[in-house]
């Protein structure tokens, strides 16, 4: 990389790979990049490193001719300067093999992989390693509101990041984690996700298993283990460890987890909890965010952060400032009573986790779900039964068009009255509407104070974090009232 002065990113404002143009400039390199679209928070964070960002694609943006292209993995044949690159030959690369080859050469790497909870718990596990003054470099799939940035180029000789499974590049369908060579590895969960490039559970399955097998014996693996009353295994997960060469260590509230979970408490103004150690009672956790699923993400940090020498006041300490991750739970706007939380929804376990912890949040109010059929799992049908199951958890459920229907062949797209039906005989009330000015005209004038809102989409889904509560802001008299209360900062 000593040759290589410009570097530019194709695809930029995705999340790693805005959080790799920052780390390639922290470097001393000249970076640019391009995206057929740019919104928050991404686009902030980005004009914030004072990194320029065309758009649309265009060839042209490849003037002048940079020494090195990041070809990001939503990329495909027929981009503009994909095609570009390609007719002239320039040299390129995929995100994981130039983080791989740049940053991660000569660190102990620690990842955190799974269908879900990657994003906090690499959050909380990079939060963890600084407050003890570790001075970790670290790569999160989002931006850390302890840190205000989602990378970080520590003096430490510990990186620590989320491993993604989605595949790499269009020339490298392997999952992005194979190419880290993880020294330890948190694993949350395996199930079927990623329904545009993994056939079926089976494939997810296997790429764990090759996560698996690149850890050395000296290494350590610290898995999920499964809730209270339960034998905790899920049959996936124990697949996918079967046949580690490092120690295994689990965590959860199952009997055997090795850090387990007791003594649960989730109230409106915070969560704490206790954690026993091979039996032995260990220490007391809490923080300020909500959901059971938290709990998990952040024994699952203290745990693989107590193998590297870190207290447990350190990490009790540490975890009581643990503020989230932008996109996860986050409350956007409370107006006449009405609080507004986005959360970056991708999966149906997901959103039953996020509606779980706002009903044991906000007790007592009425639950909006409101759904952008978005990532490529959910468009399709393959996982309809159980979103209808998790969707039906909250009160007052809408729907809108799925994004880019015409992208998913019919006889593989999720089916949206169908979907209503069954969130129905689940005994939720569902909705569907076009986009998100229709939901916002819809419903604005429906609710009330005290509803709770969950925007549920890994999008921008039309700007309706901002013209919800734009519209909620013009409604007056009856029963909008300002008393939004704050139980759920």
């Amino acid at each position: 990389m000593n040759d290589k002065k410009h570097i530019h990113l194709i695809g930029i404002c995705g999340t790693a790979m805005a959080s790799l143009a920052g780390m390639l400039k922290q470097r001393g390199f000249r970076v640019t990049g391009s995206d057929a679209a740019a919104y928050p928070p991404m686009s902030d964070f980005l004009a914030g490193l004072e990194i320029p960002v065309a758009q649309p694609f265009d060839s042209r943006n490849l003037e002048p001719r940079p020494d090195l292209v990041v070809v990001g993995n939503a990329i495909s044949r027929g981009n503009a300067e994909l095609e570009e690159v390609l007719d002239k030959r320039l040299s390129f690369c995929s995100l994981p093999q130039l983080l791989h080859d740049e940053f991660l050469r000569g660190k102990e790497v620690l990842v955190v992989a799974g269908t879900h909870g990657k994003t906090t718990t690499t959050s909380m596990l990079a939060w963890i390693f600084h407050t003890a003054g570790m001075q970790p470099s670290f790569l999160i799939g989002g931006i850390a509101e302890n840190f205000g940035s989602s990378f970080h180029l520590g003096q430490g000789k510990h990186f620590i990041l989320e491993g993604d499974e989605y595949d790499s590049a269009f020339f490298d369908k392997g999952p992005k984690f194979l190419h880290y060579f993880p020294d330890a590895v948190i694993l949350t969960s395996v199930e079927f996700d990623h329904a545009d490039i993994y056939k079926d559970l089976d494939a997810v399955e296997t790429a764990f298993k090759r996560l698996v097998n690149l850890i050395p014996r000296r290494g350590r693996i610290v898995a999920f283990d499964g809730m209270a009353g339960e034998t905790g295994e899920s049959p996936s997960l124990e697949r996918a460890l079967s046949k580690a060469f490092c120690p295994v260590e689990r965590y959860g509230a199952s009997a055997r987890a090795e850090w387990r979970i007791t003594n649960l408490k989730l109230q409106p103004e915070g969560t704490s909890w206790s954690v026993m150690h091979d039996g032995r009672a260990w220490t007391d956790l809490e923080f300020p965010l909500a959901g059971e699923y938290n709990v998990w993400n952040a024994t699952a940090a203290a745990a693989l952060a107590s193998q590297y020498g870190i207290s447990k006041e350190e990490i009790a300490a540490a975890l009581k400032t643990f503020k989230s991750v932008k996109r996860r739970l986050e409350v956007k706007a409370q107006v006449n009573g009405v609080t507004i939380i986005d959360d970056f929804a991708h999966h149906p376990t997901a959103i039953a986790g996020t509606l779980k912890a706002l009903r044991a949040r906000y007790a007592g109010a009425r639950l909006w779900a409101i759904l952008e059929p978005r990532s490529n799992t959910l468009r399709r049908r393959v996982l309809q039964a159980e979103l209808a199951r998790s969707l039906a958890l909250a009160d007052e459920v809408v729907v809108a068009a799925v994004f880019r229907s015409e992208a998913v062949p019919v006889n593989e797209r999720l089916e949206l009255p169908e979907l209503a039906a069954d969130i129905q005989r689940h005994g939720g009330r569902a909705r569907l509407q076009a986009d998100a000015d229709e939901i916002v005209a819809t419903i604005a004038p429906e609710m009330r104070s005290g509803d709770v809102v969950a925007i549920l989409s890994n999008g921008g889904f039309g700007g309706i974090y901002e013209k919800l509560p734009a519209r909620l802001r013009t409604l007056v008299g009856g029963e909008h009232v300002n008393s939004a209360n704050a139980a759920g900062k």
